[in-house]
């Protein structure tokens, strides 16, 4: 349930960064493209792009791939469908004012990293976009949430490119997507450190912690606070 969520998550995020006609998201900036391409859905071509994620995954891996994350398969045409659900519900949605379109451009950003946190924490499976991310954090022993920046700003080049070559111009390419590309990694890791705990194995563990952080962070403070006094 945890892990459906979180996709139903991003595809709602990704929607929404499509609706506010500013952009959208690093990781659909690619099959945007090709969806304005061909004939096409979003859906349809965000499922091709990812099967291709999940190849570089094998790759990248090697013997370390678990056949398990096969399953990504499906799961990702489950995301692809919920897309276009949503973007169907949200057919008629349009929005003038540039300051609610920014607002709605953020509000999608935080799904999308809501939605890849908890993926990371379900710890079933991932999207083939987060598995991509996670396989070269693995390989490389990298923190998750920098390499997402770094993977998703690499995606919005490779669009732009395709864009440019494509077009002879720059589309579904604006400010909500440069601010999709610097928020949905450190919003990931905030819900990735506030809603889950590490075991004694190294697994991440669901635990709804964000409201007893704050508080006993404060105490912490006001400890330290106490014997600097001292």
């Amino acid at each position: 349930m945890l892990f459906i969520t979180g996709i139903f998550s991003m595809a709602f995020g990704i929607s929404l960064l499509i609706k506010s006609s500013l952009g959208t998201s690093p990781i659909s900036s690619i099959p945007y493209i090709l969806t304005e391409q061909s004939l096409y859905s979003i859906g349809t071509t965000t499922m091709l792009v990812n099967l291709l994620f999940l190849l570089a995954q094998i790759g990248l891996l090697g013997r370390k791939f678990e056949p398990f994350q096969l399953m990504q398969v499906p799961i990702t045409f489950i995301f692809a469908i919920f897309i276009d659900i949503i973007m169907a519900l949200l057919g008629n949605v349009y929005i003038d004012i540039y300051l609610f379109k920014l607002l709605l451009s953020f509000l999608g950003s935080c799904f999308i990293g809501f939605g890849v946190a908890l993926q990371i924490i379900a710890q079933v499976i991932t999207l083939s976009g987060e598995g991509i991310v996670n396989a070269v954090a693995i390989k490389y022993h990298r923190d998750f949430g920098k390499t997402k920046i770094v993977f998703d700003s690499s995606l919005v080049i490779i669009a732009a490119g395709l864009s440019w070559l494509f077009f002879g111009e720059i589309r579904g390419l604006r400010e909500g997507t440069l601010l999709s590309a610097l928020l949905t990694g450190w919003i990931a890791r905030f819900f990735i450190h506030h809603l889950s705990y590490i075991d004694a194995y190294g697994r991440h563990c669901f635990q709804w912690s964000f409201p007893f952080s704050i508080k006993s962070s404060s105490k912490k403070l006001k400890n330290e606070e106490g014997a600097v006094t001292k």
